[in-house]
């Protein structure tokens, strides 16, 4: 059995569990740039799974576990590293990867979210400058957010079941924001502000929308900023993911 050296604290694995964007609308834009939301958003039971150690021996150093079983050193961008930077934790993290990049399924936010658990940081405005989804990935569960972020208001667990198809496609939020804003702030039809803006900046998300709308027999809807499309209900199928919808973090 493998015991931890001397002075060194044993592993906490926590799981940094995707988030799904049932509605999103946008209310406003700040004179800052940034964009005020209001959505509802519910954690799922898939996503990543961060392993800490600590200790003095470590350096706090961010290994990113692929799903090819490689691994490779984060950069200084990246939120897990930005997030123990700013609760002041020195933890080396292995991050092992479940949530597709780019999928708006909240996997930066997600990963971010458990260190500041591990951390015991539960600051809304901390959370928030690391993203907008970051104070919601903290608590979990259901919740309707607003303002940037920050606002978080539990709302009542509704179980639920969804099937989700993410394309090998990436939206970059930035774009997606911007795009919105170039097309005059259009409302979305389907309870996604963003939709039109995603397919202003990614074309093709239209044809995996079509394919699981053939799979469901339902209009998908968009996830955040996508790239993600999602139905409720079980669609089981090549490159879909069923899954359900769990209570806040404990």
């Amino acid at each position: 059995m493998n015991r931890p050296a001397a002075g060194q604290a044993p592993a906490v694995t926590l799981r940094a569990p995707a988030k799904l964007t049932l509605s999103l609308r946008i209310t406003g834009v700040r004179p800052d740039g940034y964009h005020l939301i209001d959505a509802e958003m519910v954690t799922l039971d898939f996503g990543d799974t961060l392993e800490f150690s600590s200790g003095p021996q470590r350096r706090g150093r961010v290994v990113l576990h692929e799903h090819d079983g490689t691994r490779s050193v984060a950069g200084s961008d990246d939120l897990v590293v930005r997030a123990l930077a700013v609760a002041g934790c020195s933890a080396d993290v292995v991050v092992h990867k479940r949530i597709p990049r780019g999928a708006g399924l909240g996997g930066g936010s997600a990963d971010a979210a458990a260190v500041l658990r591990f951390a015991g940081v539960a600051d809304a405005d901390l959370a928030v400058s690391l993203g907008a989804d970051v104070p919601f990935c903290v608590s979990g569960g259901r919740a309707r957010v607003r303002g940037i972020g920050e606002l978080v208001e539990p709302l009542e667990h509704l179980e639920r079941t969804v099937t989700l198809l993410t394309p090998p496609v990436m939206c970059s939020t930035p774009q997606v924001y911007r795009a919105w804003d170039e097309l005059g702030g259009p409302e979305g039809e389907h309870g996604n502000d963003l939709e039109p803006a995603a397919l202003r900046v990614a074309p093709e998300l239209e044809r995996w929308r079509a394919e699981l709308e053939r799979a469901s027999g339902l209009r998908p809807s968009l996830a955040g900023s996508g790239s993600t499309w999602w139905v409720p209900g079980s669609f089981p199928g090549p490159g879909r993911v069923v899954s359900r919808t769990v209570p806040a973090h404990t």
